[in-house]
């Protein structure tokens, strides 16, 4: 079982920053890729970034390209999404999500693992 708390949400306007956190916990010894998922008032839920643990690679959805950096910290167990230049339409819940060995649903929402997800809010 992995539990993943997300923290760091809340409200910017347009073109502000945000740096959410993901606190893992759990069996992540045996987590193949940590994403980030959001999901948009009427929209179904979509992913946005992820990185592979055992390669380290991150990889994007097109649109945050440039402004969006997944990392992690193997020393806090921690999977932070920096995001920059927001835009209102990137208003949405925000979810981070794992997947075991031998998964990685890469930039799908059809993650095994998912936290209860924070808001995102931005203004114009």
């Amino acid at each position: 079982q992995v539990v993943l708390v997300e923290s760091g949400g809340g409200s910017v306007q347009t073109g502000g920053s945000l740096r959410l956190s993901c606190a893992t916990s759990g069996n992540i010894v045996n987590i193949r890729c940590f994403g980030w998922l959001r999901q948009a008032p009427g929209k179904e839920r979509e992913g946005v970034a992820f990185i592979n643990t055992e390669s380290g690679n991150t990889y994007y959805r097109d649109s945050v390209k440039g402004r969006f950096t997944i990392s992690r910290d193997n020393a806090k167990n921690t999977v932070d999404l920096q995001m920059n230049s927001l835009e209102p339409e990137e208003t949405a819940m925000y979810y981070c999500a794992a997947d075991p060995w031998p998964f990685c649903r890469g930039l799908s929402a059809g993650y095994d693992y998912k936290g209860r997800g924070i808001q995102v809010t931005v203004s114009s």
